[in-house]
């Protein structure tokens, strides 16, 4: 018969392991552009009110700085600010090798180059033997520290509705088999409608209004397959959006300086990054920095705050305009959106300002068998989900700069954060230390 000691041992070493045992898939949606408050009436939108019912939400989720959307994508993903990531930007340039990363599709977007500077979760998730099957998410075709995730349906500019329903199905269905232990969903129509028609225009609620009918959709796939106590899921956007007048808020960098003194010019709009002539720096410097409604900052002059000046790909000079405000060369240079081969307008919305501006906040929520129930919490960063996922899937995260202490009250259970590789190394531990006990 066991003596008492042993048994409780034995009882213990049981529900520590608990923890490694318990390694749910995980569904991760990534919805750009949905502004923190575009969930503020949940009463009309049903499908996002069940989910925040049976699991959390908070307050606002603040971007990191510029509150564009690669850097953003990069962060959520590894837990890391912009100057440890690397990817600072929609628009860089490598001065060295004189290649362009540009939002979309284009093909020098893809060299590792701009990649490789942060191992993000599914890398890590595929080094660990799991599986991440990933829907139109950017990023996810380009071979990462020599990594690629096991499906990758590869990023179309706005895909609709009806291909977020089928990723969605498509997703339900590898986890629910087992052939994946992460899935994660791209939505990007929010952002093109708060572009084009600004953030409280009729177009993104309507567009609000119609992935409110893709969640109702996929809270009763869930419910029917018997997965609302298997399947963890997470929700969040990389920033928000404001308003924008274009013809009254422009500055046009060619009113105060010579653009031919400019060796690169990449991106408009809140955050443009400026490559002056070597001989130009401090003329061009001086000349914007008494340009109104707008900051002007040299590599070690940009704010700690922004946890941006030492990436690889920041340049002399990054321009920040004040909200509301749009940097461009000159008007004749604006974007304009357009539908099919026809200019359709101006845009409305932008973002990429100051992260702490209000309207740059994005949105947090997740539901599961691992998260607390009906709960509002308080606002988090988005330097802060890394670890929530990791947590989730049982696996130990990188060094990070996220803080647990933000998001460990939104977990049933916590313990601490995981601390261990793996399931088979906890339990291996456990069972190593007994059999030492038992001798």
């Amino acid at each position: 018969m066991l003596s008492s000691r042993p048994l409780q041992l034995a009882l213990l070493a049981l529900l520590a392991s608990r923890r490694c045992l318990a390694a749910r898939p995980l569904l991760v949606f990534l919805i750009d552009g949905f502004r923190y408050d575009y969930l503020d009436d949940l009463q009309a939108l049903p499908g996002f009110r069940a989910l925040v019912e049976r699991g959390v939400k908070v307050d606002y989720m603040t971007p990191d700085f510029p509150s564009l959307s690669y850097p953003n994508y990069y962060t959520l993903m590894t837990g890391r600010h912009c100057n440890s990531h690397q990817m600072t930007g929609n628009y860089m340039w490598d001065q060295v090798s004189e290649k362009e990363f540009v939002i979309g599709t284009n093909p020098d977007s893809r060299l590792p180059l701009w990649w490789n500077g942060s191992e993000p979760l599914w890398v890590t998730l595929q080094k660990l033997g799991k599986k991440v099957f990933m829907y139109y998410w950017p990023g996810c075709e380009v071979e990462i520290l020599g990594v690629r995730p096991a499906f990758c349906e590869e990023y179309v500019y706005n895909p609709t509705e009806e291909k977020l329903s089928e990723s969605i199905t498509r997703a339900l269905d590898v986890l629910r088999s087992g052939s994946a232990d992460m899935a994660a969903v791209y939505f990007e129509k929010v952002d093109v409608e708060g572009h084009h028609f600004g953030p409280d225009s009729q177009q993104v609620r309507t567009t609000v209004q119609q992935l409110d009918v893709v969640m109702q959709m996929f809270n009763r796939k869930v419910k029917e397959m018997n997965m609302e106590e298997q399947l963890n899921v997470l929700m969040f956007s990389d920033h928000g959006m404001t308003k924008i007048q274009w013809m009254e808020k422009v500055i046009e960098l060619d009113k105060f300086i010579n653009m031919v003194d400019i060796l690169k010019m990449m991106d408009r709009g809140p955050v443009v990054s400026l490559w002056p002539k070597s001989s130009k720096y401090q003329e061009v410097h001086a000349a914007l920095s008494q340009v109104p409604n707008m900051r002007v900052y040299g590599q070690q002059e940009v704010p700690e705050r922004f946890h941006y000046r030492g990436g690889r790909f920041v340049s002399p000079l990054t321009l920040v305009a004040e909200p509301g405000w749009f940097i461009s060369e000159n008007k004749a240079k604006l974007p304009f959106w357009n539908n099919g081969s026809e200019a359709s307008g101006w845009q409305n919305g932008w973002h990429g300002y100051d992260n702490e501006f209000v309207d740059m906040r994005g949105f947090f929520l997740a539901a599961g068998p691992d998260f607390k129930q009906n709960v509002q919490a308080a606002p988090i960063r988005a330097v802060d989900i890394y670890n929530l996922m990791c947590w989730t899937l049982d696996v130990k995260p990188l060094p990070n700069n996220g803080s647990w202490s933000r998001v460990e009250y939104l977990l049933r259970s916590s313990g601490g954060l995981v601390q261990l590789g793996s399931c088979w190394t906890c339990c291996v531990g456990l069972l190593g230390s007994l059999l030492m006990f038992w001798a």
